[in-house]
């Protein structure tokens, strides 16, 4: 993978640590910012060392969302002929599947947000498993500021997360949420008072999750994301196929000991993934 402009990367204990690097542009997010974002996710979920990806950033905003030159200059949105039009679903089409990977990774993602959280900042992290927040972030659904319908995902997670009479607020009118109304409406898991504390706190979460077994950790991902979006009896059957297919005594047995013990149990990594032209066919 090319060297990093828009973010910084580091694994430390099984722990994936990206961080969004561009505070004098609060972190915008422009043509590389999405090059360099899909790599980086097609890279972790490949590779199988890390068991967790916690997403922080740098500067008074977690990002302000869409870079202007994504809609001009680099990329331009052509409105004036059909052909054009069906170029703008799929530059969309492009811009989703990168944000859809934060929600199919292999492992669960961790969005550390500070400051403000807009426009397609929110798409980011409602694409996230747990959102932590320092008391002064905010979320803008902020498209609707500038005469758009917020089209990468925002409107179509958010309302899996808070009640939809949050959302439409928010998406009719632009408003900011503030961090202690996201926390009361389940949007965020925990408010901390500085960004220090606020990643201590993320930090600590990661561990925990990075103390368990892995396929368990997959599984359970697997399970939640299944049952939000079908009823109770056919999660339950998909439950017990997932199951059926992870169960492992070695690692029960481990996770028991480990926890007499009062020590880091011993889990194998997942699996790396092959492309099938690496594998000969």
């Amino acid at each position: 993978m090319n060297p990093l402009t828009c973010f910084t990367l580091s694994t430390t204990d099984h722990i994936a640590h990206l961080v969004l690097n561009r505070p004098e542009a609060m972190n915008t997010m422009h043509p590389m910012f999405w090059r360099e974002l899909d790599a980086v996710l097609t890279q972790i979920n490949k590779a199988g060392d890390a068991r967790v990806l916690l997403i922080s950033s740098t500067g008074k905003h977690f990002s302000a969302g869409m870079a202007l030159e994504t809609f001009g200059g680099a990329i331009r949105m052509d409105d004036q002929s059909p052909e054009g039009r069906a170029a703008m679903f799929d530059l969309l089409a492009g811009m989703q599947a990168t944000f859809t990977k934060l929600e199919s990774l292999r492992i669960p993602v961790i969005a550390a947000i500070q400051g403000g959280c807009i426009g397609g900042a929110v798409d980011m992290v409602t694409a996230c498993c747990l959102r932590y927040a320092t008391a002064d972030a905010f979320f803008c659904i902020q498209e609707i500021n500038i005469g758009m319908v917020a089209d990468v995902g925002t409107l179509q997670r958010l309302p899996k997360l808070v009640p939809l009479a949050v959302v439409k607020e928010l998406a009719y009118t632009g408003r900011r949420l503030p961090a202690q109304k996201a926390l009361a409406y389940g949007l965020v898991n925990e408010v901390f008072e500085s960004a220090e504390a606020m990643l201590a706190g993320a930090l600590l979460c990661a561990r925990e999750i990075a103390s368990k077994p892995p396929v368990a950790i997959w599984g359970t991902k697997q399970a939640v994301h299944y049952a939000r979006d079908h009823s109770v009896d056919d999660a339950l059957k998909q439950m017990g196929w997932l199951q059926g297919a992870i169960w492992s005594n070695q690692h029960v047995r481990e996770s028991v000991t480990a926890m007499k013990e009062k020590r880091a149990g011993d889990f194998p990594a997942l699996s790396p993934l092959q492309h099938f032209n690496e594998i000969g066919l």
